[in-house]
């Protein structure tokens, strides 16, 4: 397009951006809503267990809550069901680059899961890496086969890459982290089976 004094102007495509900069708990929120509406699955973000200790009442009969506790330590950021198996996971963002430091994970919470795995259950974490625009699935087995056999403090991206899966952001649902379950429960069914016949 041409302006006066002989200026011209490039028309520009615009992009959408405007699910860039959610946080992983608001994807994940956006994806277990979008499960739930379509009667996929059940999951949940867990309430973390408060006190209240002190409540001042206002005039016009609401209440303010001005001391409370945590209860106890929490457990893990999500749980439910889909098609008969409980799911439980913990959902962390890292702006380190090259690895996800394992003090991002509380000790209670990595027992936690593990109790689930020796239930039958499945436990799992989804990690973002912020800076890189990359979000991972590491199944509970392969995060306690590293926890096991390496003395690290921190889970190198090249496992993830390797061991894990990466979650594609889309429109709806935002990360559909349940395709990779499908296949988890899958390679499960084939190495039961094959256990059976041998």
């Amino acid at each position: 397009m041409n302006y006066p004094s002989g200026i011209k102007k490039q028309m520009t495509h615009t992009v959408n951006y405007s699910h860039r900069g959610m946080t992983l708990e608001e994807d994940l929120n956006q994806t277990n809503l979008y499960y739930r509406e379509h009667d996929i699955a059940y999951i949940y973000k867990k309430p973390t267990p408060i006190k209240i200790t002190k409540v001042v009442f206002n005039a016009q009969k609401s209440a303010t809550i001005k001391e409370a506790f945590f209860m106890e330590p929490s457990t893990t950021d999500y749980n439910g069901i889909y098609k008969g198996y409980y799911i439980d996971f913990e959902a962390k963002e890292t702006k380190n680059k090259t690895s996800f430091p394992l003090a991002n994970i509380h000790p209670h919470q990595l027992q936690h899961l593990k109790h689930i795995l020796a239930q039958g259950g499945i436990g799992f974490i989804i990690v973002r890496f912020t800076t890189l625009q990359k979000t991972f699935l590491l199944n509970g087995e392969q995060l306690f086969s590293f926890l096991n056999n390496s003395t690290s403090k921190s889970i190198p991206l090249s496992y993830f890459l390797e061991q894990g899966w990466q979650l594609t952001e889309k429109f709806s649902p935002r990360l559909d982290y349940l395709k990779i379950i499908d296949h988890i429960l899958e390679v499960n069914k084939n190495e039961k089976s094959k256990e059976k016949h041998d």
